[in-house]
């Protein structure tokens, strides 16, 4: 998450694109935490060394013909 706002949003990066999403659904959420998003809300956090290997195997897929 790049950015908080008010009621219960927040703004992510999705791969280069910024996008509003509801936070609602998870507790305790903190600016700078990686998220699970599905139509438009964060359902869930991931470690931050997890998603840095899974954002790692997307940028790999994405450079594989």
């Amino acid at each position: 998450m790049v950015e908080l706002r008010p009621n219960d949003q927040a703004l992510v990066n999705l791969g280069g694109i910024r996008k509003e999403v509801s936070i609602g659904l998870v507790d305790g959420v903190q600016l700078g935490d990686y998220v699970i998003v599905h139509v438009g809300h964060a359902i869930g956090t991931v470690d931050p060394e997890e998603a840095r290997r899974t954002l790692a195997l997307f940028a790999e897929m994405d450079h594989t013909p």
